[in-house]
């Protein structure tokens, strides 16, 4: 069955029936193995192997022979992101590359990414074929996974409202014939979702919780949630106008989730998964929930609204309640949560909080084998009384700004307890600016890293 795709375009891989030129991808220290008249041209013209260096040289007819690409010291993978932008449109192929192939064609794929909704489409195309004994179902995988996350968190708020994200949702479900289901409005409260429906009932979509399920009952249970907050205002607490800049990427979460499940039910994991995603618009109207107020969550704990702007965390408290009442093997949630988790990190690092050690490591020797960076943060609990208030069990948003991602995170802890582990993402999401692995905008953040733990498990 052909990849889900949430967007039209065309693929960074060569037919295997196309005619290719030859891309030479070299270390500083590997000219010697080039043909004795293309290392002769090389040198000729001052070709050094620098790291994205190219330069293309001629063929025995005098047009176009092929390229030669500098990989430097060899230690950047994502270096073949910069392809797509530094070779003629057409396809090539690699002659004679020893390193990882599959890694390159994933960073190749992943540095051609364009988002074109609101764009006219490219005009030239540069594609890679993918070498003999190569596996291309995987690396089509990962890079439908990564486009899926990016189109969804790129997509500005007018075009990704609630109803919008479950378009999504339910065409994930039923392209691999999975159950979908969807709790709106007002229905939220009698079902038990007290606190999603009072973070999303001042917007104009109705807020609601999804969920998908697929895979073999029986077996491993692999529960995701992901936070899906379409549009964060602030609520009441009114972000200024440069916090709201990003907004949109507050379902990043969500998008990210979307794009592990698809990850795992194309590889076909034998797991049975469980995918929930709460669903709102943080908007400012007159029913909008307010700073005081206090509301009973679906795991019976009273919270105090002490900031509205920390919303993503009552939304997931209701979602984790219910992922965890079924007893889940594994149960991750992924959202962009904090501003004090970019303090500590930066944008391009996925922190994640976890209460399994086994877990943890798997998940760190993955990411760094594959270049998908996570770090561990700890989930110290003499920072739970940051969480305690006079009139209600928890506070959603702890006095003194201090270990912010951290009392998040305990936060959300308080909403699971039977889940054999459980882990915490708080990501951002998005990349500030052009770098070898894409352009600046929405991103995919660790699913690489948490799939090669699940598939390995």
């Amino acid at each position: 069955m052909p990849l889900f795709q949430y967007a039209e375009r065309k693929s960074p891989f060569s037919p295997i029936q196309a005619e290719t030129r030859p891309l030479y991808a070299l270390t500083q220290s590997a000219a010697e193995k080039l043909p004795e008249n293309i290392r002769a041209f090389a040198t000729a013209a001052g070709f050094g192997a620098r790291e994205g260096e190219c330069l293309l040289f001629p063929g025995a007819e005098g047009g176009l022979g092929g390229a030669l690409f500098g990989l430097g010291s060899g230690e950047n993978p994502f270096v073949f992101g910069r392809l797509s932008k530094l070779l003629p449109a057409g396809d090539w192929r690699l002659e004679d590359h020893e390193g990882d192939a599959t890694l390159a064609l994933t960073a190749f794929a992943a540095g051609s990414y364009r988002f074109e909704r609101y764009l006219k489409p490219a005009a030239r195309s540069v594609r890679l074929a993918v070498p003999e004994g190569v596996a291309i179902a995987e690396i089509e995988r990962v890079w439908a996974a990564i486009a899926l996350a990016r189109d969804l968190v790129n997509t500005p708020a007018n075009d990704m409202q609630p109803d919008h994200l479950e378009e999504v949702f339910s065409a994930l479900a039923n392209h691999y014939q999975a159950s979908f289901k969807s709790i709106r409005g007002d229905d939220l409260l009698p079902a038990g979702f007290p606190l999603v429906h009072a973070v999303g009932r001042a917007g104009e979509k109705a807020p609601r919780l999804m969920e998908m399920r697929w895979g073999r009952k029986g077996a491993r249970l692999v529960t995701l949630v992901g936070k899906g907050v379409c549009f964060d205002t602030g609520g009441l607490d009114l972000k200024p106008s440069s916090g709201m800049a990003l907004m949109k990427k507050d379902m990043g979460g969500a998008a990210n989730v979307l794009a592990l499940s698809l990850m795992i039910m194309d590889a076909g994991l034998d797991v049975d998964l469980r995918v929930i995603i709460p669903s709102v618009e943080n908007s400012v109207a007159g029913n909008a929930f307010r700073p005081g107020d206090i509301y009973r969550s679906r795991k019976g704990l009273t919270v105090q609204i002490d900031n509205t702007d920390a919303e993503g965390r009552l939304i997931l408290a209701d979602a984790l309640t219910y992922a965890d009442e079924e007893l889940p093997d594994l149960l991750i949630d992924m959202a962009t949560l904090t501003g004090a988790a970019r303090v500590a990190l930066g944008p391009d690092i996925a922190p994640f909080f976890t209460t399994s050690d086994e877990f943890a490591a798997s998940l760190g020797e993955a990411g760094n084998r594959l270049g998908d960076p996570v770090w561990r943060m700890p989930l110290f609990a003499g920072y739970e009384t940051k969480l305690k208030t006079g009139i209600a069990d928890l506070t959603n948003a702890p006095a003194g700004g201090m270990a912010g991602a951290i009392t998040a995170a305990l936060f959300l802890k308080q909403f699971v307890s039977r889940a054999r582990s459980w882990a915490h993402f708080d990501i951002y999401a998005y990349a500030q600016n052009d770098r070898d692995f894409g352009p600046a905008g929405g991103e995919a953040q660790a699913i690489r890293a948490i799939f090669e733990t699940i598939r390995k498990a």
